[in-house]
């Protein structure tokens, strides 16, 4: 595989020219997989011998993640030695798996996020806080860090640390930009706000792991309070440790962009067909340029779709919509079909409400769930929980009030990311 080059404006280069460029990265990909990978050396056997175009993306094998899982050492490409970092995916839907990157692959992540990053106005006259792990295997910190660094700009670690501690940074270190979780971030703003610490230096809020759009592209409850906090400040991201590939708005903030010249993506309906623009379905996404552990057209498990607009910030990459569920999440109550997302929503918007989780279980035609919530005041008759869950989803479920602490610990304790869904079933 060609030594890895950073080509920052290639999004912004005409169609055509992304299209070969990309034509060229996805045969060499495909060929490293072929030769490398024993998973894809068996899957790919009768590929025709002949240059690939885009169009004969949808013709190769998709890959899932029961795949890379059951088959994990089968993924690696590359000998022990050019193996530089290890980490395990957090196992939100399954058992954590082994991920490999070479010293490549990690300077690509930075590139990567880079590459996001500079597209909301980032530079190099930026100081960055983290406010995410970058130990416990969570190669996202790794990649945020890194990205900084090459965009110029200067990065703070400070991690999952204290309100304290971070307000403190904030105050004293000239900070421009915020990376992390949202429902961090948003109790992040209220404790600078309620102890007067000054928020307008903070220029850029880079949010993971969380949606902070509706499937209607309408901002959630949540992106609401950020915005509050700082307007016209918060961007999305989106990405895994298996595609390792991050979808970031640009300054338009209109949906996600993928670098051009590191993945590909695909929306594919339950059968596996590509879907035209605008339909919902299964993010599929191909990452170019990967040397470690290869993927080709990954499953995600996510739901989202392809804007069809072009963007007016002038980028000919396609624009990945919200993921507003995941398809391991779905919900069956009673001829009832939701996801979590509904009620989640409906909490977010209630300023009482501090903390919540769902739990689901049942081996039949309908789930049964479980609600967790904490409050910061009152309970769940004063503030008409029940009502107003039973308002938006038509699903009356069970509640349980718990301590903050207990909410605290469940949602935050076990994982990198907050986990508020517990499959059960």
């Amino acid at each position: 595989m060609s030594t890895f080059n950073l080509n920052y404006e290639l999004s912004m280069q005409p169609p055509d020219v992304i299209r070969r460029e990309q034509e060229r990265l996805l045969n060499e990909h495909v060929q490293h997989c072929k030769l490398h990978s024993p998973f894809y050396r068996e899957k790919l056997a009768h590929l025709p011998n002949r240059p690939l175009t885009l169009d004969d993306l949808k013709d190769l094998p998709l890959t899932s993640k029961h795949d890379v899982h059951e088959r994990n050492e089968d993924f690696i490409a590359v000998p022990q030695r050019d193996i530089s970092d290890i980490v395990f995916t957090s196992g939100t839907t399954g058992r954590p798996c082994k991920i490999v990157y070479t010293f490549n692959d990690v300077h690509r992540l930075g590139y990567n996020d880079a590459v996001g990053f500079k597209s909301t106005g980032m530079n190099a006259e930026d100081i960055a806080l983290i406010t995410c792990t970058l130990d416990r295997c969570f190669i996202a910190g790794l990649a945020y860090s890194t990205g900084v660094v090459l965009l110029g700009g200067a990065v703070i670690r400070n991690g999952l640390n204290t309100l304290e501690s971070h307000a403190d940074i904030i105050q004293n270190n000239k900070v421009t930009a915020i990376i992390g979780v949202p429902s961090f971030l948003a109790k992040l703003g209220q404790f600078l706000t309620d102890n007067a610490i000054d928020l307008s230096s903070i220029k850029h809020i880079l949010c993971i792991g969380e949606p902070l759009y509706s499937k209607e592209m309408q901002r959630t409850p949540l992106a609401q309070k950020l915005e509050n906090f700082w307007p016209d400040c918060v961007y999305s991201t989106y990405a895994s440790s298996e595609m390792v590939t991050s979808f970031n708005e640009c300054k338009e903030r209109r949906g996600g962009h993928p670098p051009a010249d590191l993945g590909l993506v695909e929306i594919i309906d339950e059968q596996g067909n590509p879907l035209p623009p605008g339909e919902v379905g299964e993010v599929v996404v191909t990452p170019l340029q990967v040397q470690g552990m290869p993927l080709i057209r990954f499953r995600t498990g996510d739901l989202s779709f392809i804007i069809p607009e072009p963007c007016p910030c002038g980028r000919h990459t396609p624009r990945l919509g919200p993921i507003f569920a995941r398809k391991a999440q779905m919900l069956k109550v009673k001829g009832t079909t939701l996801y979590p997302a509904s009620f989640f929503n409906v909490l977010e918007q209630i300023d009482a409400v501090d903390n919540f989780y769902m739990e689901v279980s049942g081996t039949g035609l309908s789930d049964e769930i479980d609600l967790y919530i904490s409050f910061r005041e009152g309970d769940m008759e004063s503030n008409h929980i029940r009502e107003k869950l039973i308002a938006k989803t038509r699903v009356n479920v069970r509640l349980h009030t718990v301590t903050p602490q207990e909410a605290h610990k469940k949602v935050f304790g076990s994982t990198r990311k907050p986990l508020r869904f517990y499959d059960l079933r």
